[in-house]
């Protein structure tokens, strides 16, 4: 089988790009991190999806972003509540996290050039949550071009790197009618980013306004617990 690294949080995004890379027959080798992020129930998520979704191997890495700041995601600064969707889309939110995705791809890319590994998979959305300046085409198409001047394995004419983006052009309705045609359990995913006791998802900030968006839309009801 032809081998993938899927960038993996155990998200709701996350999950049906690797379900998608399943279904395209690819071996896939999930990646997450513990990077002390708050939300950090993800990772348990991540780790029980991945079991049940017979990937080949899931590494969890641990890197030092908390040490480093300047995000709501991994510091005391507040998460945004109840914001309108015009104000998500407009600017880069709290919530950013500094290079967390170059710092992401970048790992994916030495473990995929390790495998022998051309592609690589990442969830990013640039319809229903644009904000983030690393979640954009232009970043993707950057890195790619980037990655492959980059590693042995490319520079010697042996592995071309692509960068697969699938969600990208969706909607956040558009991406859960894709994976729960792929038989995704979305009860199992966690996307907020500000959990209460147990890891219960707020309600109130961006992801999980934008999660509940997404249910609605797509006429489907939204299995995820929320704290009230």
């Amino acid at each position: 089988m032809k081998k993938a690294v899927v960038l993996f949080s155990g998200g709701l995004d996350s999950t049906t790009c690797l379900a998608l890379a399943n279904a395209q027959g690819f071996a896939v080798h999930a990646l997450s991190f513990d990077y002390s992020q708050r939300h950090a129930a993800e990772i348990e998520a991540a780790r029980k999806l991945a079991g049940l979704m017979g990937t080949a191997a899931h590494l969890v890495l641990k890197l030092p972003l908390g040490t480093i700041g300047g995000s709501a995601l991994t510091s005391e600064l507040a998460v945004p509540k109840d914001r309108e969707a015009q104000e998500m889309a407009s600017g880069i939110p709290v919530t950013y996290v500094p290079a967390r995705n170059t710092v992401f791809l970048s790992l994916a890319l030495a473990w995929a050039e390790v495998l022998g590994a051309p592609d690589i998979f990442i969830g990013v959305n640039a319809l229903d949550y644009s904000g983030y300046p690393d979640c954009r085409p232009r970043f993707i198409a950057a890195f790619q071009a980037m990655a492959n001047l980059a590693i042995k394995e490319a520079v010697e004419g042996h592995l071309s790197i692509k960068i697969h983006t699938p969600l990208m052009a969706m909607t956040k309705a558009e991406i859960i009618k894709t994976g729960l045609e792929l038989g995704v359990d979305y009860s199992l995913t966690h996307s907020c980013y500000d959990p209460g006791p147990g890891g219960l998802a707020c309600g109130h900030c961006d992801s999980c306004l934008l999660r509940k968006k997404g249910f609605a839309e797509a006429g489907v009801g939204d299995p995820t617990h929320y704290q009230d």
